[in-house]
């Protein structure tokens, strides 16, 4: 017979604690806090539980579909980089192995379509299109280099500057940054251009001037949170000058992302080239520019030249995700936390 002796608890009563629980084990599931207390989390299972959620959605996909992603986002990096250097071999090679000149024009010969001796065919006055083409690239990924890099150096010392100054110097220069941010790049592009009278100088300053304030914001942040590590303050105290703290501690620490800022900025420089050539801001109109190819196709797709428009804008596209390719991969690298855990 059961125990009489026992009695019932009311329904929603608090059983009282266990005294005699071994010390360190966990509490009964039903013991409830006092009030205005947390119970303690474990921080351990919550991470382990957020990794499980975060691969749920992931893993329910078919197992094809999770490999094609994942060998995918290895091979992106190897495809990228594979296409940039097919790109640049074509561009610098061509011109010098090829038989055409593309400044000589041959009005005989315009708008002749694809064939084997004109693999691009050739423009509405005659010019071979798969010389212009390699001569326009080589032309446009030289500026885009040089002015990523030139952008990438002017940013680092401002970013550098800012972060490490401090106070009134900060706030000016992030003011500075602000303004120049709130003027769309095309059009202060085009004013520097207008001011410098054209030509290829005048394109290289206008996006110089135009696209170093992102990197400028990069560096300045970088080093806001290295400011307080305890390599620094180790420097400090050791007797360093803050001179010597930036050149040995700072600046190094600060170049892969300035590095990473040059590659991702390197497609907008492409882009920002092409449409300042395009606009006949650029080079001269017999020079060599993707956009001023891009310019000339318009007269030569209203002619049923299809080809002078295809192919230069093919180039620009591969060209541009390419490099946007292999600065994604270098991103993933530098910033782990972006990956999922099924892609490390």
């Amino acid at each position: 017979m059961p125990d009489l002796t026992e009695t019932a608890r009311p329904t929603g009563t608090v059983p009282p604690a266990d005294t005699a629980r071994p010390p360190g084990s966990a509490p009964p599931a039903d013991t409830v806090p006092p009030p205005g207390k947390t119970p303690p989390v474990d921080t351990a299972r919550t991470d382990r539980e957020g990794w499980i959620d975060a691969a749920r959605p992931r893993a329910g996909m078919p197992r094809p579909r999770r490999r094609f992603r994942t060998g995918w986002a290895r091979l992106r990096p190897v495809v990228g980089l594979g296409l940039l250097a097919v790109l640049i071999g074509y561009a610098v090679l061509t011109p010098w192995l090829a038989d055409f000149d593309p400044r000589i024009t041959d009005y005989p010969a315009g708008l002749t379509g694809p064939s084997a001796e004109h693999l691009f065919g050739t423009d509405p006055a005659g010019r071979d299109l798969l010389v212009r083409s390699a001569a326009g690239l080589r032309v446009t990924l030289l500026v885009a280099t040089v002015c990523a890099i030139v952008s990438t150096v002017i940013g680092t010392l401002v970013g550098a500057l800012s972060g490490v100054a401090g106070g009134v110097v900060d706030q000016a220069v992030m003011r500075l940054v602000d303004t120049v941010n709130a003027v769309p790049h095309l059009l202060l592009g085009i004013v520097i251009v207008a001011l410098y009278g054209g030509g290829l100088p005048a394109v290289i300053i206008s996006i110089t001037l135009t696209h170093w304030t992102s990197v400028a914001r990069i560096v300045r942040a970088e080093v806001l949170s290295l400011r307080d590590r305890e390599f620094v303050d180790a420097a400090i105290s050791g007797g360093a000058s803050r001179w010597r703290v930036v050149r040995r501690h700072l600046l190094p620490a600060v170049v892969p992302q300035a590095v990473l800022a040059a590659v991702l900025m390197l497609p907008h420089a492409v882009w920002h080239e092409t449409t300042l050539s395009f606009l006949g801001l650029g080079l001269a109109p017999h020079e060599a520019s993707i956009g001023i190819l891009l310019d000339e196709a318009r007269e030569a797709t209203m002619l049923g030249g299809w080809w002078a428009l295809v192919f230069p804008s093919a180039l620009l596209v591969v060209a541009t995700l390419s490099v946007a390719a292999g600065g994604a991969a270098w991103r993933d690298r530098l910033t782990p936390r972006r990956r999922t855990e099924l892609s490390l």
